[in-house]
């Protein structure tokens, strides 16, 4: 069985640590340049923030961004896939990896894929998601995405595909070396991260498919979705009444379980069962509530820290160093390059 993480925890396959070091990057660069800790290479699973940090950190430590999404693309192993890729890249044909990379990608958090049908184009839109609130991710990282899905259906075809084109909302560095690799025009300050197929490349098929192969890992898969929608139900709710309620003071968990008609001993025993509790999920609540805001210059520090139920500044600086290592007047400034308030 799968091992499942909590909402918004994301775990890193061992093998991008070696993909870096392959690209001459070393980890323990990545983790200084991301403000983390060296054990993070180690750990089961990261938050979307530490997970932005380490793409913000290659990023910012690669160079050239196209040149730097191309090489880490192609020089991913197909061995060190996770299992919800490498039944992608056994499937029956293009089209059949796509939308299995659909469902799968619940499992693998922040981001989302949308796919739409248009004439004869095929349209796979990136969406991230973080907590509730769609946000860009890092350049890199949006590019990468993308890169690796045209490169599933050229390892799987054995062809050297060609999208159709490619938008990205951000710059992404040399247009004509990711245009190079795409085959196609690449536009950036578009309204959405999207890789456009001709629809007559999707029923091409995969020389990679194993039907053996996919009638042990899609059950499996199947079977962990199901688990991954229904672990994180009760937490999720809980959550968003946490955040509703931290505006009119501290909620507590009697009030909490009498919204869900449920006793508190019950939805005490219903947290455990999903690894977490409603002290963990308080937490959560007002962390992602505090990055949210102050990505609101109109809001000032005292009314962010009474907005997610700290009576003073002090207990809101206090947690905040706590989740991020640093004030949140200066994470503003660092992040969000807005004056600190």
């Amino acid at each position: 069985m799968m091992n499942l993480v909590p909402a918004d925890q994301i775990k890193i396959p061992q093998g991008l640590w070696e993909g870096l070091g392959r690209l001459g990057i070393p980890v323990h660069e990545v983790a200084r340049q991301a403000r983390l800790p060296m054990t993070i290479m180690s750990e089961p699973a990261v938050t979307t923030t530490q997970y932005f940090a380490i793409w913000q950190a290659y990023f910012e430590l690669a160079g050239e961004t196209a040149a730097a999404i191309i090489e880490l693309a192609t020089t991913y192993e197909t061995a060190q896939y996770p299992p919800s890729l490498l039944a992608t890249y056994h499937a029956r044909n293009y089209y059949d990896a796509l939308h299995r990379m659909t469902q799968y990608k619940q499992l693998c958090p922040p981001e989302n894929l949308r796919i739409t049908e248009e004439d004869e184009l095929c349209i796979i839109e990136l969406e991230w998601l973080y907590g509730g609130r769609e946000l860009a991710g890092p350049p890199m990282l949006m590019g990468l995405t993308l890169a690796c899905l045209l490169e599933l259906g050229r390892r799987g075809t054995a062809t050297n595909l060609s999208a159709y084109r490619v938008e990205f909302t951000q710059p992404m560095g040399n247009s004509r070396t990711l245009e190079a690799y795409f085959g196609c025009p690449i536009c950036t300050n578009a309204t959405g991260n999207r890789l456009i197929l001709r629809r007559s490349d999707l029923d091409r098929p995969f020389v990679s498919y194993n039907e053996e192969l996919l009638e042990i890992l899609t059950p499996a898969l199947d079977r962990t979705i199901y688990e991954h929608d229904n672990v994180h139900f009760i937490a999720e709710k809980v959550k968003s009444i946490i955040k509703l309620r931290l505006a009119d003071g501290c909620p507590d968990i009697g009030r909490t379980a009498h919204e869900l008609g449920i006793s508190d001993r019950t939805l005490q025993r219903r947290l455990a069962e999903e690894h977490t509790s409603f002290k963990q999920l308080l937490t959560q609540a007002r962390h992602e509530l505090a990055l949210a805001y102050l990505a609101d210059p109109s809001l000032d520090i005292k009314q962010i820290a009474s907005l997610i139920g700290y009576e003073d500044q002090n207990s809101f600086y206090r947690a905040f160093r706590t989740w991020e290592g640093d004030t949140p007047a200066h994470w503003r400034l660092m992040k969000l390059g807005k004056t600190a308030f």
